[in-house]
């Protein structure tokens, strides 16, 4: 029975290869969608599956009060990891983990690696896989380094014995492989090329603030016994501090490894959510892009209905009932989706790479996987069922008597689902369209915004090796090549939040201690630099000792100090008194949406991490950076040339927002794409019905103009049902999603209008194919039988 209901459904596919093509071509587009999404869901909540200690591991996270606001942050005191070992007994692993980058050399091969100085627990908690040396002894010693599998390749080559060999390490120091681990999938939160024991970190340099609770500066990992009650253990992590300092306005909680990737935002000291907002969000647009498909098929079926009457009332006839009908049809509908599932796996094979590029992944299609087999075959299913359950229950609820005497059934209900189902679609295309348009004027609107600082032309280089004692030279020699402008170092990053701190006082100012200040140590030259502005005062001598205890400080600083000018008054921060000596125009760092925290400036060029570099507008930029790398070969040999563009930094802070603005066009003209498929087949459906009309009208002097107005106006109301519909859906929103940026966009009423003339634009464009063709047909043709 069951082969038989196949050998009809192809056989009803071939006769109407027409329809048919629609329908499978809708239903690919959409099974490719969904597909393409239901990867990226699957690799985005599989993040950290690889540790088989999961729910038994946290990052300790600290909630710390400024100004009446809690503030969440990711980083703790050294001593922290031991003191939850020693006084919880839940804590069966507790350890740092601080990040760093290390030259290696072997001979002639250099190669730099960013990795973590951390506890010997480190590898316990995280259940580090050796293929060289054993995880007990593996950082015992202090010249130990524990390499991956592809920096152990990189240093030494493939399918080499690595443990126990010498690395020179910056050039200066000898380590010695004491294993080598696995690499991690990239679906992991956390990640390494190096680990070194936690001593190593800061090394050479006066360590005594590491040792206490007043300096925040490492990450912590902890592992509780299995079957550990998480709230209870939560509650004796919070009353830790308490213990440690008198009256603190911080404490630390538990944050599972199970949200690190998805839950890890915060407002206000309260879990609001993260990532997962945006996987629930696409999960969504699949289900929506697979509804839509669907509602071709069924509007296709239902509106060729008198097409397969006869057939429905003779096979009542001899014998086939309802639910042998109802079988029949939705195995039509299987076929059909079956075929589009087909086309679809060649589809997503030749996709995925370029969708790889798009959401910066490596997913894979893997068919002999069981949960990817089975996901297909799934929605294979899902996609049949649903697009035929109701043209099957509509066309086997056809009477006998009725369709065999040619009395026409009555579609009263059936046009109006169909005309239902056609504002469906249109009206999630209209709210991809408007979704679309908002994302990229939010985008565009931030990344117009004043930063404070010039964020072109300007280049950064990590400071390595030589380059802060030969900082003078390295300078001289790039303004010298006529390519660059000027040459300063920093602290941190301009973009990035870098370090603060509170406990401060400042003329002028009341409670000032719980007001958290960013610090930046930076050379003389640094605000011509990055082109921001001192509105008052002057800037630091290029004579660091003249300024020792001089500072400058940011605008939003000057006004805690209250009215009228700051100059010449006075900041105690840490036992030492400076004399803020200008004011910096405000600049935007951190986080790009909202305001940045108020900024003191050392004149301290020798605590620096980064070179930024001010090139020459209209100078050609590779030569530029040749010039700049036969510099630094000749000042900083040993070290390889570094660098990254500071407005390519700046853009990649909207890499999300960059993502769901190109997903949101995807999804766009894809829901167009598949509206129009439907909208066309019906258009076309329309025209054969008419055609005696049309051919009467045209004899009774109809022109062409109107006979496309005449097939053109029931589908343009439909649309603009749907505009009506979509209007207030897409406004709810896309309100709600601008809501999370405190610096946004104001949605305007033309927004609307656009998506909507672009709506009614592409489906005239479909419906006035049809209507035009049917207009200039022989109107002979269609009277003869008359």
């Amino acid at each position: 029975m069951f082969i038989n209901y196949l050998k009809i459904a192809w056989r009803h596919l071939w006769k109407n290869k027409g329809y048919s093509a629609l329908n499978i071509f809708g239903l690919t587009i959409g099974i490719t969608c969904a597909s393409l999404i239901f990867l990226w869901i699957e690799d985005e909540v599989n993040f950290d599956n690889i540790f088989p200690k999961q729910d038994q591991t946290y990052h300790i996270t600290v909630n710390s009060n400024f100004e009446g606001e809690w503030r969440t942050f990711g980083q703790t005191p050294g001593p922290l990891a031991q003191d939850l070992k020693d006084e919880i007994p839940e804590i069966v692993g507790a350890a740092r983990a601080s990040s760093g980058n290390m030259l290696f050399t072997i001979g002639e091969n250099a190669v730099k690696r960013r990795g973590s100085y951390v506890d010997i627990d480190f590898i316990d908690i995280f259940s580090l896989r050796f293929v060289e040396g054993n995880a007990e002894n593996a950082l015992n010693r202090p010249d130990a380094i524990v390499l991956t599998q592809k920096t152990a390749s990189d240093l030494f080559g493939e399918n080499t014995t690595v443990l126990d060999r010498s690395i020179q390490v910056n050039n200066k120091n000898n380590y010695v492989v004491t294993g080598v681990v696995e690499d991690f999938p990239e679906n992991t939160t956390i990640g390494f090329d190096w680990l070194a024991p936690f001593e190593r970190f800061n090394e050479g340099e006066d360590n005594e603030w590491m040792k206490g609770y007043d300096a925040n500066f490492t990450n912590t990992y902890v592992e509780l016994t299995l079957g550990a009650d998480y709230m209870a253990v939560d509650a004796k992590v919070r009353e830790i501090l308490s213990k440690k300092v008198e009256d603190p306005h911080s404490y630390f909680f538990l944050h599972p490894m199970k949200d690190w990737h998805l839950r890890s935002n915060f407002e206000n000291g309260v879990k609001v959510g993260g990532q997962i907002a945006f996987v629930r969000l696409m999960g969504v647009v699949a289900l929506i892009i697979l509804l839509i498909a669907c509602i071709n098929f069924m509007n296709l079926s239902t509106a060729r209905s008198e097409k397969r009457a006869k057939e429905v009332g003779l096979r009542k006839v001899l014998g086939s009932d309802k639910k042998r009908l109802i079988s029949q049809f939705i195995a039509e509908a299987l076929t059909t989706s079956s075929l589009a599932a087909v086309v679809s796996v060649v589809l997503l094979l030749l996709l995925l790479p370029q969708f790889n590029i798009l959401v910066e992944k490596q997913l894979e299609l893997r068919l002999l996987d069981f949960t990817h087999l089975f996901s297909l075959l799934g929605i294979t299913l899902i996609c049949g069922l649903l697009a035929g359950w109701y043209p099957a229950f509509y066309l086997s609820s056809f009477r006998p008597a009725e369709v065999l005497k040619g009395v026409k059934s009555k579609q009263g209900s059936a046009a109006a689902i169909r005309k239902g189902l056609v504002v469906a679609q249109f009206t999630v295309s209209v709210v991809f369209i408007i979704s679309t348009i908002i994302v990229y004027q939010q985008t565009q609107h931030v990344k117009g915004r004043d930063l404070g600082f010039t964020k072109d032309n300007l280049i950064k280089m990590p400071v390595s090796g030589d380059m802060i004692k030969n900082f003078d030279p390295i300078r001289n020699e790039l303004i010298a090549s006529g390519r660059v402008e000027n040459v300063a170092l920093i602290s941190t990053h301009v973009l990035s939040d870098g370090y603060n701190g509170t406990n401060l006082q400042w003329q002028g100012g009341v409670n000032t201690e719980d007001v958290l200040i960013s610090f930046r140590h930076i050379s003389s030259d640094f605000f011509k630099t990055a082109g921001m502005e001192i509105v008052e005062g002057r800037g630091f001598s290029k004579d660091v000792s003249k300024d020792s205890t001089n500072t400058l400080i940011s605008q939003s600083f000057a006004k805690l100090m209250g009215e009228g000018s700051v100059l010449g008054k006075t900041v105690l921060r840490y036992g030492t008194t400076y004399n803020v000596i200008g004011v910096v125009k405000d600049y935007l760092y951190g986080d790009m949406y909202g305001t940045s925290d108020p900024v003191m400036f050392f004149n301290e060029p020798s605590y620096a991490q980064l070179m930024y570099v001010k090139t020459k507008s209209g100078t050609e930029i590779t030569k530029t950076l040749t010039v700049m790398e036969t510099v630094m070969k000749t000042y900083n040999p040993v070290f390889p040339f570094e660098f990254e563009f500071v407005d390519e930094s700046f853009n990649s802070k909207f890499k999300s927002e960059k993502m769901m603005g190109s997903l949101s066009q995807i999804f766009a003209i894809l829901a167009i794409i598949i509206s129009c498929l439907g909208l066309f087949g019906l258009s076309a459906y329309t025209a054969e019905q008419r055609r005696k009309e049309i051919g009467v009208r045209k004899v009774l002097g109809s022109s062409v103009t109107d006979i496309v107005k005449l097939l053109s106006k029931d589908f343009l109301s439909l649309v603009l049902m749907a505009l009506l519909v979509a209007g207030p859906i897409a406004l709810w929103v896309m309100k709600n999603w601008l809501e999370g940026f405190r610096y946004r966009i104001e949605i305007s009423p033309w927004v609307f209008a656009l998506a909507g003339l672009v709506a009614i634009g592409i489906a005239l464009l479909t419906v006035s194919f049809q209507a035009v063709k049917a207009a200039l047909s022989d109107p002979v043709k269609s009277l003869r039988t008359e």
